[in-house]
């Protein structure tokens, strides 16, 4: 299955976080942190955000935005434009 956003959506692949576990201490996956980063994947059919967000962009994105959908093996984000708060470079 392939994902097409429309408007001012965008779908992205969040970027896995490095496990470090001190002391032998395993945290459950409830108690850890989402990642912020993530790569883009689709960009939706509004003009404006296609030029500033492009596919394989890292984009920093808010912590509670957006919806989960797992295609596959993978979990994606869907975003909306007012989710994007910045470009990583």
């Amino acid at each position: 299955m392939k994902l097409k956003p429309i408007d001012d959506r965008v779908v992205i692949e969040p970027t896995e976080i490095e496990e470090k576990n001190v002391g032998g201490i395993i945290i459950p996956d409830t108690a850890k942190e989402k990642p912020q980063i993530g790569k883009v994947i689709a960009v939706g059919t509004d003009e404006e955000l296609k030029e500033i967000v492009k596919k394989g962009d890292k984009i920093l994105y808010s912590k509670y935005g957006g919806t989960e959908v797992e295609i596959g093996d993978k979990k994606l984000l869907i975003v909306s434009r007012s989710d994007i708060l910045a470009i990583v470079k």
